[in-house]
Formats: C-alpha cells, structure tokens, sequence
C-alpha cells in the first residue's frame, strides 16, 4: 500500500485527502500489516479448526412469558388511522 493507491482509492470514492492524512492511511496500514504478519508465527500445529469459538453453540433461550398484554381496543387507540380493526398506514410500493 503506498501513497498513489491511496489517492487513486480516495478519487475513486469522491475523497478529499490532505498529505497528512494520506501519510496517516500509509502508515497505519503498515502498523496493521505488520500486526497481522505476527499471527503467521504463532504455531498451531496439532490445533483442530473452529467454526464456532466455543466447545458447543450455548443456547439457552429464556421461555415466553406474558407480562403485559393489551387489547386491540388499547393497541390501536394511538394509531392515526384504523380500518377494519388494524392499523392503516399509506401505501409507499408502487
């Protein structure tokens, strides 16, 4: 990653960039660059693939209870416009 693709990528995308922030990008792409290339030393010999970073998908989903209910009467006394029990809204697909 040098300065040209980082002004070409920028015009690409209608971006106005300093020289200051171009340095920036080139440079914090290296700092990233350099980041990345030490995960190539850790050693994972013997280790399986994971799909899913635990040893098994937790789930536990909490059951449906009722807490509070209202009535169509209720649910529908705010609403702008009703039409035949339900709640009218205009039509915005043509």
């Amino acid at each position: 990653m040098n300065k040209d693709i980082i002004l070409s990528l920028a015009e690409e995308l209608n971006f106005t960039l300093s020289e200051g922030e171009v340095e920036n990008i080139v440079n914090e792409f290296h700092s990233l660059q350099d980041l990345l290339s030490l995960l190539e030393t850790i050693d994972t010999e013997g280790v399986s693939e994971m799909v899913y970073p635990f040893e098994s998908p937790l789930l536990t989903l909490r059951d449906d209870e009722v807490t509070h209910e209202l009535s169509q009467s209720q649910a529908l006394s705010n609403a702008h416009k009703v039409k035949e029990g339900y709640v009218s809204v205009p039509k915005v697909v043509k």
